[in-house]
């Protein structure tokens, strides 16, 4: 800081401050599940990953979100009520504004996986058989922003 008088005019304050850095804000996740409680439990865990994260109970109010945050990922269970997971994530892949987001989606039908041109068609990038391990969870999760031209994301503490 710098004071200096000038007898016309008053006295000028000049004030320099150094700007700091810009820390760069954790990516958001946006978790569709329907289950309250499970849905707490990828939020819990995900925060403490590093992750920011927004959450829906359903198809319509993910949709919602993801235009109103667009969040840099989204993980979604697949059988979630009014929208299935597939039409969420046919929904996503339509709107220029949301079909880059990576989608993870993790269901409890393993017989899914027998149609992978079903998840190719709705734009999901990977899929996770439920019970799956939630550091798998954030593994699969940092791949798919790593690979999609995010900076990498630290591991967790």
């Amino acid at each position: 800081m710098r004071l200096r008088g000038e007898e016309s005019a008053g006295y000028l304050l000049q004030l320099r401050l150094r700007q700091r850095p810009r820390l760069m804000e954790s990516p958001l996740v946006l978790i569709v599940e329907d289950d309250h409680s499970t849905r707490l439990m990828y939020r819990d865990f995900l925060t403490h990953a590093g992750f920011r994260t927004a959450d829906a109970h359903n198809g319509h109010q993910a949709l919602e979100k993801a235009h109103e945050l667009r969040p840099d990922l989204v993980v979604t269970d697949l059988a979630v009520p009014g929208m299935d997971g597939f039409a969420f994530c046919r929904a996503l892949q339509q709107s220029s504004a949301t079909r880059d987001i990576p989608i993870l989606a993790i269901t409890g039908h393993a017989e899914y996986l027998d149609e992978p041109e079903r998840f190719r068609h709705a734009g999901i990038s990977h899929v996770l058989i439920k019970p799956c391990e939630l550091d798998e969870v954030v593994r699969e999760l940092r791949k798919m922003l790593n690979g999609h031209g995010h900076q990498p994301m630290p591991s967790a503490c």
